[in-house]
């Protein structure tokens, strides 16, 4: 078990959400590849940005071209000193900041065949078609994976080469299918049984599979992959075992992937024989389309030296002209492809396309990074090979709200290349806004530079203001960009700021550390929402997300929300009136911390999940809640006495249980490990099995040993064994650091140690300690004869220096505190026969980490961008938002209109109301009684008020005059009973919602 092995030159601290997602083998060849960027507009910058943050070996830039002010729209490596420099020279400093294990350097000259055969991708972008033929012709020749990409104001093209015959190593994101065994037949075919619980997700006829763990059946452990059939009730045919060994217990069964080979057409070829990546054939149709606006605006580029003006109408119908007249596409065999060109689309495009927008760059150059990672590492399926992706919808569905060439004209500002598709009236809108962003981590610090490059804010009347209450810590560093070595430990929201107000002075961010949750109401209370005009979520965990959604209902203020988890992201907007409301899964709001049953996790465990939750709870009560309450004795005494007794003894046991003399030595902590180590996975096993034998039956016949509970087995130690070792190393050590000894590292000098201790063989500790084995209604008695036996223990500890409580800390990897708890677990899952987590998921599943790479965070920020170009653009029809989802690994890209709100009403009123609608009463009045509220309700809405609370307190006629803070009252009508909410500093508004 290679728990302690690292790699020596990859820093798994850095980069340990990422590992999460490619594996270490991916990582090392992502770290040893050369790749060449052509082209640093704002989607080669996103590119550029991605790379370097997960780690490639070197970045070579090359853009001689001078930087102007369009760039600076997207471009954010990019200042107005800047202008007129080149943009890869004015870019690299900024860029090799980012990590400074990337080599980053600048090419000059021109792209040579020489140049190239130092690289294992080259990356084309904002290039002329000419130079893509060339370039790809090249690669091509050399076996070089070659990727163009580009985007046109709202819409975007992305191609990929990697050559007639690429292998993709591992083509998907899921963990190889891993279940638990039954019981396997002799027999030609053998037949698998699985356990009822083993994992949901069924194997397929003729996948390949290696077994482990099995006892009896042994010479299925490590042999070669075999090809299975699955049978209607569940159960696997395994080939011939016949000849094998009778099986006896455990082992588990596990999917090998197999790598799949792809083949891609030449660019020259693929221009006219387009393979498309899209969700539908109606999508598949609108590519088409943009494949040849694309193909028509290169040629426009040919004809005039140069692209079509801004919102002009006259280089626009040129550019449908060109498009008309273009060689037909052909499919995959050469047939003509039935496509009709939608005119109305290419000339939007065509008026359009001489912007320059961030959140277009942000989306298109997070696919494009993920593809050249796909290129260098092998992991995960290519795309096949175009991909369009357009969001024309920002634009206004009435024509006569589009902008002009006069509105879209030049201002040389930073901001050129969005007024370029929006107008100057569009952008001192933007200017204007005052956002509220909650989460300044990976995705929020994409949102930040997503609003400094637009602009969001930045008139002396707007501004942001970004919440989080977290610090800085190393592994932030590869996903959360605005952040710096330097600034670990620092709050993040402090940094954000700073560093977005770097990429825009003109943009003032507030930091505020304080989380937004029920406990800082007095904080984000009606004053302070009634100054934001929207609000945007990044946030990891639903509950969090469940609230903000709240408030931005209670406020009616437009939501942005996003979200990942390794390639899987999401964005989605909520809009007052026209949009539902957040909606959490009623999964995702349970508590976080929600415990697994106490006897499932003491004895019959049954899932990994079980094995690691008692591991993590053997680390606590070991090293830390034991060393706490040793450290308070005199206080122990006291309350042993009381009622709480058993439970403070339980803990004590921990640590006394095994060794009552306090450590001298190093050898008296690996004494210690291995006592311990004899007690959980022999000793108590034993005793488990004493009072239910594997044979016992229950009163109705069933065995008790049957469905979840597995039966145990006790494990006998090796020291040959390196889980074995393991387990030993780690407690030690622990055990060393809370007493404030010396630890070791040297795995040969323990094994040596051991050979001199005697296997210690635990003793009972009742009366003094509480039976743990008790399993239903029985509880230890404790009197003063247990007490003063506890005294006499407790005498060892009087006087002597306080022990060190450990808190556990998943992402220190030299601490030993992942790696005891991953040889616990494992321990415990051989004792049940439950197939164990290696170290990296052991590490995952007990620290709630959520697997993340800096792609999917900068796709979902940019796709939040492009919904608020809606939002802030004023009314708009349901029709023109849209929800997303994007899986990077398997090459989905999927956008939807969101669900309208649903309508309520009650039986006996004539009006209906959504969960935005507001009820309005009279304003401008200092007070109201109740009596004329509740006249107002009838004679407005001919709503009756029977039953009024504030609280659990009823209101009757009293005086009430409202306050800054909403006050919540109840109100009945007949037997529907609904929330009503008098928010005064609101526009005296009172909201109804379901109760």
């Amino acid at each position: 078990m290679d728990v302690l092995e690292t790699t020596k030159w990859l820093d798994e601290e850095l980069y340990s959400r990422q590992l999460y997602v490619l594996d270490l083998p991916a990582m090392q060849r992502i770290q040893g590849a050369k790749v060449l960027l052509s082209g640093l507009q704002g989607l080669g910058a996103e590119v550029a940005k991605n790379l370097v943050l997960m780690g490639v070996g070197s970045l070579t830039l090359h853009d001689p071209q001078p930087a102007c002010w369009s760039d600076l729209a997207a471009q954010f490596f990019l200042s107005e000193k800047d202008l007129a420099r080149s943009r890869a020279e004015a870019s690299q400093e900024l860029v090799a900041k980012l990590n400074r294990a990337v080599q980053v350097c600048v090419h000059t000259g021109d792209i040579t065949k020489e140049l190239l055969l130092d690289f294992q991708v080259v990356v084309l972008t904002a290039s002329k078609l000419e130079e893509q033929l060339k370039v790809g012709a090249v690669c091509r020749e050399l076996g070089i994976c070659f990727l163009v990409a580009d985007t046109r104001g709202l819409v975007g093209q992305l191609f990929c080469d990697f050559g007639e015959d690429f292998t993709v190593w591992d083509p998907t994101e899921a963990e190889p299918v891993t279940a638990a065994i039954q019981h396997i037949s002799q027999g030609s075919p053998g037949i698998l049984s699985l356990r009822k619980e083993a994992d949901g997700r069924h194997f397929r006829d003729g996948d390949l599979v290696t077994f482990s763990g099995i006892e009896g059946m042994v010479e299925l452990n490590g042999c070669d992959p075999r090809a299975i059939r699955v049978q209607g009730d569940g159960t696997l045919e395994i080939g011939d075992t016949a000849t094998f060994s009778r099986y006896l217990r455990g082992g588990a069964v596990t999917e090998v992937k197999r790598p799949v080979a792809v083949s891609h057409k030449p660019l020259d070829v693929a221009l006219l024989q387009p393979r498309v990546v899209a969700p539908s054939p109606q999508a598949v149709l609108r590519a088409y389309c943009l494949h040849q606006a694309f193909r028509a605006l290169h040629q426009f580029q040919h004809l005039h030296g140069r692209p079509p003006q801004r919102w002009d109408p006259d280089d626009a119908e040129m550019v449908v002209d060109l498009a008309r007249s273009l060689k037909p596409l052909k499919g995959a065999e050469g047939e003509p492809l039935e496509e009709q060109l939608d005119e109305a689309l290419v000339r939007t495009v065509a008026l359009s396309s001489a912007g320059v927008l961030s959140p277009m760059a942000a989306m298109l150059g997070a696919v494009t990074a993920q593809e050249a990672l796909k290129a260098i590492s092998g992991k995960f399926m290519p795309l096949d090979q175009w991909l369009y992706f357009d969001a024309l919808d920002c634009l206004p569905e009435d024509g006569k709200l589009l902008p002009t060439p006069e509105d879209c004209a030049q201002k040389c500002c930073r901001y050129d290349g969005q007024i370029a598709v929006f107008g100057i009236g569009f952008q001192r809108k933007l200017s204007q806004q005052h956002y509220l962003l909650v989460g300044a981590g990976a995705i929020g610090c994409e949102l930040l530079k997503g609003f400094a490059l637009v602009g969001l804010g930045a008139a002396a009347s707007g501004g942001v203001t970004v919440a989080d209450m977290d610090h800085i810590e190393r592994s932030n560093l590869s996903r959360q960009f605005l952040f710096r070595t330097q600034d670990i430990g620092r709050p993040k929201a402090e940094v954000a700021a700073e560093a977005t107000h770097r990429l825009n002075s003109d943009l003032k961010v507030t930091p505020f550390t304080y989380p937004l949750d029920p406990t800082t109401e007095h904080i984000y209370d009606d004053d302070f929402f009634s100054h934001v005009d929207g609000v945007a979520a990044a946030l990891d965990s639903f509950q969090a997300r469940h609230y903000v959604a709240a408030r931005c209902t209670h406020y009616l203020k437009p939501l942005l929300e996003a979200g990942t988890q390794g390639t899987s992201g999401h964005a989605s907007v909520f809009v007052p009136h026209v949009t539902e409301a957040y909606r959490a899964p009623a999964s995702g709001l349970a508590p976080e911390d929600a415990a697994y049953p106490v006897c499932t996790l003491r004895h019959f465990p049954s899932t990994v999940e079980h094995t690691l939750q008692w591991a993590r709870d053997e680390f606590d009560g070991l090293f830390r809640l034991s060393a706490e309450t040793i450290n308070r004795h005199q206080e122990v005494l006291t309350s042993l006495a009381e009622a709480d007794g058993p439970q403070v003894l339980t803990l004590l046991q921990e640590v006394l249980g095994v060794l009552r003399e306090r450590p001298r030595t190093w050898q008296d902590c690996v004494a210690w490990a291995l006592g311990h180590w004899q007690r959980r996975f022999h000793y108590d096993i034993t005793q488990l099995l004493s009072r239910f034998p594997p044979d016992k039956v229950l009163e109705d016949g069933t065995l008790f040993w049957s469905g979840p509970k597995q039966c145990p087995q006790p494990l006998e130690f090796d020291a040959s064994q390196d889980v074995h070792l393991l387990y030993v190393l780690t407690a030690a050590n622990l055990y060393a650091q809370m007493h404030g000894l010396p630890g070791s590292r040297d795995q040969t000098a323990l094994r040596e140690l051991l050979k001199l201790l005697l296997l210690p063989r635990p003793q009972p500790l009742a009366p003094v300690f509480p039976n743990d084995l008790e399993l239903a209604g029985a509880s230890a008695e404790f009197g003063p004869e247990q007490l003063k036996k506890l005294h006499q223990v407790l005498e060892v500890w009087s006087g002597s220096p306080p022990l060190e409580p450990l808190k556990f800390e998943k992402d220190n990897d030299s601490n030993f505190h992942v790696d005891f708890v991953a040889a616990a677990a494992s321990l415990r899952a051989q004792n049940y026969g439950i197939p164990p987590a290696n170290r990296n998921q052991s590490k995952r599943i007990v620290g709630q980490i959520i697997p993340a790479i800096a792609t999917t965070t900068a796709a979902v920020a940019g796709l939040v961008g492009l919904e608020l170009y809606k939002v802030v653009g004023g009314p708009r029809p349901l029709g023109a938002f849209r929800h997303s989802y994007l899986h990077l690994a398997e090459n989905r890209f999927n956008r939807w209109v969101p669900r309208a709100p649903a309508n309520q009403k009650l039986d006996h009123l004539t009006w209906t109301w959504t969960c935005w609608d507001r009820l309005k009463v009279p304003a401008g009045q200092p007070e109201m009684t109740l009596e004329l509220l509740l006249a107002h309700l009838q004679e407005q809405f001919g709503l009756r008020v029977k039953m009024l609370l504030r609280g659990k307190a009823r209101l009757y006629s009293a005086r009430w005059s409202p306050e800054k803070q909403a006050q919540h009252l109840a109100l009945s009508s007949g037997h529907d009973l609904r929330m009503v909410r008098w928010s005064p500093g609101l526009g005296s508004r009172l909201s109804v919602e379901s109760a």
